[in-house]
């Protein structure tokens, strides 16, 4: 078994839908520019509210990608 070392940054997903939708967009976008990404941990969730109504929702991720050789 091969040792694993990962560096960890955090970003923020928003969706108007889901908080599912928020992971989705946020792993979407990091994956264009960061590669080897291999976890997620949600740090945070929360949310902006417009009229009595539920705006969108936002989720704080760790994610952890691979270091290149």
């Amino acid at each position: 078994m091969s040792n694993h070392v990962y560096k960890v940054v955090e970003i923020v997903g928003s969706s108007p839908d889901s908080i599912e939708g928020a992971i989705e967009t946020a792993i979407a976008r990091a994956s264009k520019t960061v590669r080897e990404i291999r976890w997620f941990e949600v740090a945070d969730t929360r949310g902006h509210v417009e009229d009595g109504k539920i705006g969108h929702y936002q989720v704080t991720l760790r994610i952890g990608f691979t270091l290149a050789d």
